[in-house]
């Protein structure tokens, strides 16, 4: 069994550098997301946003639902089309799958993203594509560019063909499964979320709480973790940084009152700012 390192403040192996007096939003990187569709554009919309709080310099939205055409609540949001993602300016991640779908309009655009060179962080359908599709693994497993992918137990269950309830019962095992099966770093969510760079120790999560049970919770840590690559950061730097602030959000957003039910991911990006900025 590999070492495991627990993620907190004092552990975290790197941060984003303080911004300097010249800086200018090209300095940022630029994430791009590809999902959105019919009837599930608020996931894009919330990665995006996620990605804004956090530091992107450019976040540009591929929606597959073409109805969407301004976010009226973060209007700085570019709505492009789903083919503009591949020439993002660098650097770049793009993250695929919020709201993405199951179609086959959407496996095709997920097949056209693991082409691409920028980093990939696959989220939520993506991954639902990729377990049922062998083609689409090999095309991943491929990929010469970093990649990064974010499970939830019942997607990792598919991924792995087993049981959700076999995925919780080992969860290093399973995390440990995925990076072997994907060559990926893999970030494994839920209580005591696990990141697994291949060839690294297992990082676990200290923070978080049961408030973020609640939709749109993955879509907002995929647009945080996306930022901090866009940055500048390591692959596993920027998923251990990420899970930690996306936790420890939440975490200050029930102690600020929010309560322990109806906590919204929306509200959970604006608290990770907030740590973000304190911690540079």
């Amino acid at each position: 069994m590999k070492s495991m390192q627990t993620i907190s403040l004092d552990s975290l192996p790197g941060r984003l550098p303080p911004r300097t007096a010249v800086s200018h939003k090209g300095d940022f990187g630029s994430v791009g997301i590809l999902g959105g569709a019919p009837g599930m554009a608020g996931a894009v919309l919330l990665t995006g946003r996620a990605a804004l709080h956090c530091g992107a310099g450019r976040v540009y939205v591929g929606a597959l639902d073409e109805r969407l055409a301004v976010d009226p609540v973060c209007p700085e949001l570019m709505i492009v089309a789903a083919e503009a993602l591949s020439a993002l300016p660098r650097p770049a991640c793009l993250v695929v799958g919020p709201g993405l779908g199951v179609s086959n309009s959407a496996r095709r655009a997920l097949a056209s993203a693991l082409d691409v060179d920028h980093t990939l962080l696959l989220d939520a359908d993506a991954l639902n594509l990729i377990a049922a599709d062998a083609a689409l693994l090999t095309q991943l497993r491929a990929r010469a560019a970093a990649t990064i992918l974010t499970p939830h137990p019942g997607e990792a269950a598919r991924l792995l063909g087993q049981e959700t309830g076999a995925i919780q019962a080992d969860r290093e095992t399973a995390v440990q499964r995925l990076v072997e099966q994907t060559g990926a770093c893999v970030v494994l969510k839920g209580h005591a979320t696990l990141v697994l760079q291949p060839g690294r120790e297992i990082w676990c999560n200290s923070s978080g709480n049961p408030a973020m049970a609640a939709p749109g919770m993955g879509d907002v840590l995929a647009g945080m973790t996306a930022a901090l690559i866009a940055q500048g950061m390591s692959v596993e730097h920027a998923a251990v940084l990420g899970v930690w602030l996306h936790g420890q959000a939440g975490d200050e957003a029930v102690a600020a009152g929010l309560g322990r039910v109806g906590l919204a991911a929306s509200e959970v990006s604006l608290f990770a700012r907030r740590i973000l900025s304190r911690i540079i």
